[in-house]
Parts: C-alpha cells; structure tokens; sequence
C-alpha cells in the first residue's frame, strides 16, 4: 500500500522558512550599535549591510525566474536554509577572523540574503502546489509567521540581551542560526509538488506579453509599498511623535505594528474560505489609506501612533492576496511568475521607504509630510483591485 503523503509537515517546514527570513531580516539591525562600538564601523557603512541585504534578495528573485524550474524545488530550499544557517553563523565569527570586521560582517550578510531570496520565491509556491483546501486562507496563515518571527526576534533579542548583556551577542547569533539548520531536515523529509506540470508553465515571454500581468505586479509593488513605507519608519514617527526611547518606541511602533499584522494574517488565515478576497482587500487598501493619513494629519500623538499600528492590521492581508489573487487569475504563471511577483514586491518594499525619506528631509525633516505622500501606494492598490474586478465582471 502506498504511503499517504503528509503535507503538514511541508507546511510546518514552510512556516519556519519564512521564520528563518524573518530572523535575516531583523536579527542585524538590533546589533548596529553594537557593531559600531566593537569594530568602529562608520554609520554610513553600516548603512549599506540592509541595503546590501535587500538588493541581492532582489538579485535572487530576479535570477530564480531562470534556474528555480531547472535546479529543483527541493534542492533551491534546502539550499536556502544551508545558506541561511551559514551566513548567521559566520556573522558571529568572520568579523573577528578577517582583517576588516566590516567585510566580514558584509559577507555573511550576501549569504542568509541569498537564502531569503530563495525562501521569499519558493515558499509561496511550494505551499501553493499542495492539495489543500482554501488556498487563500492556507497562504494568509503562512505569511502570518513572517511576522511571529520577527516577534520573536525583537522579543527574545531583548529579553536575552537584558539577562546576558550584549557582549554575548555572537552566542545567540549562533541560537538563531540554529533554525534554520533544523529545518533544513524538515525540508529534505516532506513532500514537495511541482506547481506546475514539466512544460506547461508559462515562459517569461508570454508573462511579460499579458496586461494582466502587469496589474498583478502594479498590485504586488503597491503592496509592498504599502506595508515597508510605514514598517520601517515606524520606530522614528513613534520616537518624534510620542517623545519616548528608543526602545518603548521600538516596541510602540514596528512591535505594534508587526503583532497587528499578523493578526490581520492570522484571522484571514481561520475565517478567510468564508470572504472575498478582493473585497476584503479593496477594503484593507482604503483602511491603510487612512491609516496614512490618521498618521500624517492628526495633531494628537497618540491618534498618530494608533494610525501607525492599525496600519500594520490593514497591510497584513495585501503580501499574501495579491500572490492567492495571481495564483487564482493566473493558474499557468509557474515558478517564473512567483519570482516576478517576489521581485516586485521587493521593489515597492526598497523604493517606497527611501521616497518616504527623501520627501521628509525636503519638507524640513518632517516625517508626516512623507507618509502623507505614501498615501498613494494603498490609494493605487485599491484602485488596481477594482480594475481587476472589473475585468472578471466582464469575462
């Protein structure tokens, strides 16, 4: 008789894929200062370790639309939590081995970057190509542990750092690269579909001939946009806005911010078979939009504040729709569609922040004049949303 497949433990390996991604991404940025102070890194240089991080994800999701199908699924994602695992160890003994701390620091940065590339493009769709029920809930869930992961990050970082001091810093690097090495296992063991049958996928060619298409990834840079124009400047508008450290705003801003999110995924994820999903995110776009312009308008600190995290509840369904709605209007899209989608996400999430700055510093340093501009990204999106009812309407 042969052996019914067990896809729960693809999905459990799939949430600890985007932990993983989580602890890349938001692991470094707690250990800047500290960075700093041990190896007298400059500022500017320790500016470039995110951007460097998010430009070879980009980098990745780019590149996995050509070899993702040819390598294999299963060999793409083990190599992501290897990579993953590598990088955050070596993040905690190559600044001290070779002669220049920042290169060290840099080169252990490219490596678990590539392995969140990997998992920001395989994941979605590996998830995608397992027969289960409701993939738009099951999807909403799984993203929803990006943001437990990060949680937990910020949380344990600081609770151990508050019992063990932040000269013990490379000891928990080494804890965190230990999940992903877990998980590598998990990887090997489960069960992993083709999303699409050897030849049936649609080439990039015929992606980039669609419009549709072309709405999908509007969608996806609106939705990206949306949701990093706020994260992450999150902890600032708390710190100006409410006149508290560093840490409270830490906690106030991107910790609210990162809990209500997942939230809004986890909910979906449990009563999502039940809604449309266009509706509910035509309805997420007009909430975040207002929760924009709560934050940039209001007068009072702690409406602003409120606007800030009640943006994270109404962002939170945006990353994981738009993929179920491309999925849903684009069955044929394949490997190569995910990557692009990955990609354009990744775009909005790199460019809307740097906007966001740059219009402040112009407006004299004022912080609400660039959020108010950011209005924009969620007003697109729901705007976007209603073409594309419109068009299955039509059809």
């Amino acid at each position: 008789m042969t052996q019914q497949k067990n896809y729960n433990k693809t999905l459990i390996a799939c949430y600890l894929g985007f932990v993983t991604q989580a602890i890349s991404a938001n692991f470094a940025p707690l250990l800047f200062l500290t960075f700093k102070s041990r190896y007298g890194i400059t500022l500017e240089k320790i500016a470039m370790i995110p951007l460097v991080f998010y430009l070879v994800q980009l980098l990745i999701d780019l590149a996995a639309t050509k070899f993702a199908d040819a390598i294999g699924y299963r060999n793409c994602v083990v190599a992501s939590q290897i990579l993953s695992a590598a990088g955050l160890a070596f993040l905690a003994v190559l600044p001290d081995l070779l002669p220049s701390p920042f290169l060290g620091i840099l080169f252990s940065v490219v490596l678990y970057a590539v392995g969140s590339g990997l998992v920001e493009v395989l994941v979605s769709p590996i998830v995608e190509a397992c027969p289960f029920d409701h993939k738009e809930s099951v999807m909403s869930l799984l993203h929803s542990f990006y943001c437990w992961g990060a949680l937990g990050v910020i949380l344990g970082s600081t609770l151990f750092f508050a019992v063990f001091g932040m000269e013990s810093w490379k000891i928990l690097t080494l804890v965190w690269a230990l999940v992903p090495l877990y998980n590598t296992w998990n990887f090997i063991r489960c069960p992993i579909e083709r999303l699409v049958e050897e030849g049936e996928g649609m080439r990039i060619g015929q992606l980039l001939k669609m419009p549709l298409f072309w709405l999908i990834i509007l969608l996806m840079v609106c939705s990206g946009a949306s949701e990093a124009s706020m994260a992450q400047w999150a902890s600032a508008f708390t710190e100006s806005a409410l006149g508290v450290s560093k840490a409270i705003g830490d906690l106030a801003g991107p910790g609210l911010f990162a809990l209500l999110m997942g939230l809004s995924r986890l909910l979906y994820g449990k009563f999502g078979e039940k809604l449309d999903l266009t509706k509910v995110m035509a309805f997420c776009g007009a909430l975040c939009a207002a929760c924009y312009l709560l934050a940039s308008l209001s007068a009072s600190p702690i409406l602003g504040l409120a606007g800030c995290a009640l943006c994270g509840f109404a962002v939170g369904i945006m990353w994981p729709g738009s993929i179920s709605i491309s999925s849903q209007k684009c069955p044929k899209g394949g490997t190569a569609m995910f990557a692009f989608l990955a990609l354009a996400g990744d775009m909005g999430a790199m460019v809307s922040p740097t906007m966001v700055g740059s219009l402040s510093e112009l407006a004299g340093g004022n912080l609400k004049f660039g959020l108010l501009a950011a209005t924009a990204f969620p007003v697109l999106l729901t705007l976007v949303l209603l073409v594309l009812k419109q068009r299955t309407r039509a059809h």
